[in-house]
C-alpha cells in the first residue's frame, strides 16, 4: 500500500489513452480525496462531515447576505446536488442542530433551510482554524487561485449542472 507521500500510480509517460496515470478523472478523483483527507482535522474538531462543511459554506454567506432563508433547491443548485442527496444530507445537519427545515409559507412544495446557533458558530471556528493556511503541499496562494481558476474553468466548459 502506498504511504502517505507515495503516490498510488505515478503520473504516466506512456503515450496509451487508457493508462490509469493518464486520466484526467483519475487525478481529479485522487487530488479530491487527498484533499478532503487533509481538512480531517479541522471536519473532527467541529464534529461535521465533508459534505456537510460544503453545505455550511453555502449557508453562511447566505445567511449573512440574504434577506430570507435559503431554499434546498436553491442550495441543490449551488452545490451541484440533486434533491435525493441533499435532503437526507440536511435531515442528519437538522438532526445535529445545524439547519433547521421548514416548508415554505408561500408554497409548501419549498423546503426552507435556516441556520441555527450552532450552525452559525461554527463559521468562527472553521476560519479560525483555517487561518494562516496560505499553502497547501508546494503550491503557495497564487498557485491555489490558479488552480481554482483553471478547475472553475473546466467545470463550466463541462457544463456541470445538479442534474448531470
Amino acid at each position: 500500500m502506498a504511504g502517505p507521500h507515495q503516490l498510488p500510480v505515478a503520473p504516466c509517460e506512456s503515450d496509451d489513452p487508457l493508462a490509469l496515470g493518464n486520466q484526467l478523472c483519475f487525478a481529479l478523483y485522487a487530488a479530491s480525496r487527498t484533499v478532503t483527507r487533509a481538512y480531517q482535522p479541522m471536519l473532527q474538531a467541529l464534529d461535521i462531515t465533508y459534505p456537510q462543511y460544503l453545505v455550511l459554506l453555502a449557508l453562511w454567506p447566505w445567511d449573512r447576505e440574504r434577506d430570507g432563508p435559503a431554499t434546498v433547491g436553491a442550495l441543490g443548485r449551488q452545490l451541484l446536488l440533486d434533491s435525493g442527496t441533499l435532503t437526507p444530507l440536511l435531515k442528519r445537519m437538522e438532526a445535529a442542530g445545524l439547519v433547521e427545515r421548514h416548508r415554505g409559507a408561500a408554497d409548501e412544495r419549498v423546503t426552507e433551510v435556516l441556520l441555527t446557533d450552532t450552525g452559525r458558530g461554527l463559521e468562527l471556528r472553521a476560519r479560525e482554524w483555517l487561518r494562516g493556511s496560505e499553502r497547501v503541499g508546494d503550491l503557495n496562494r497564487e498557485e491555489l487561485a490558479e488552480l481554482r481558476r483553471r478547475l472553475w474553468q473546466l467545470i463550466r466548459e463541462l457544463g456541470a449542472t445538479a442534474t448531470d
